[in-house]
């Protein structure tokens, strides 16, 4: 791993904590309404197990979690089937849920600032380092499964 590079789980830490912050010092029209609010919470459910579930996986195929480092192994289940990025994508359903449960507009800035990020500083240098990693099985792979869903 590259020194000095922050990694996904504090981007999405940072997000979260400014999603939270800037609602209560900016909280811009309120697009939400309560009961509608309360959907927000299997969205943080579903991102967390997504992450979760992944996460599993990369320990049992015994291969880095973490970008920049050489990965061991090529993916393809659980939630590999339906997106190559199934951590990130978690992340940003997770924030997305809190934003439904904070409501304000300002708050649905940090999943997509996020979704952002994670698509510049992450997925293109990873997506290149599985390529030269795994060749052709990779490139049927990526050809099958959608980057983000």
């Amino acid at each position: 791993m590259k020194k000095g590079k922050l990694l996904p789980p504090a981007y999405f830490q940072i997000h979260l904590l400014l999603m939270i912050g800037l609602h209560f010092v900016l909280p811009i029209a309120q697009l939400v309404q309560t009961p509608y609010r309360y959907t927000g919470i299997p969205l943080i459910g579903i991102g967390l197990w997504l992450n979760i579930r992944a996460d599993s996986l990369f320990k049992r195929k015994r291969t880095t979690v973490k970008p920049f480092e050489e990965p061991a192994a090529l993916i393809e289940e659980g939630p590999f089937r339906i997106s190559r990025h199934p951590m990130y994508l978690g992340m940003v359903v997770a924030l997305l849920g809190v934003a439904i449960i904070l409501g304000s507009l300002i708050a649905f800035l940090a999943p997509i600032t996020f979704f952002i990020a994670m698509s510049v500083v992450f997925i293109s240098s990873e997506e290149k380092d599985m390529g030269e990693a795994f060749g052709k099985e990779y490139l049927a792979y990526k050809a099958r499964v959608r980057r983000w869903l």
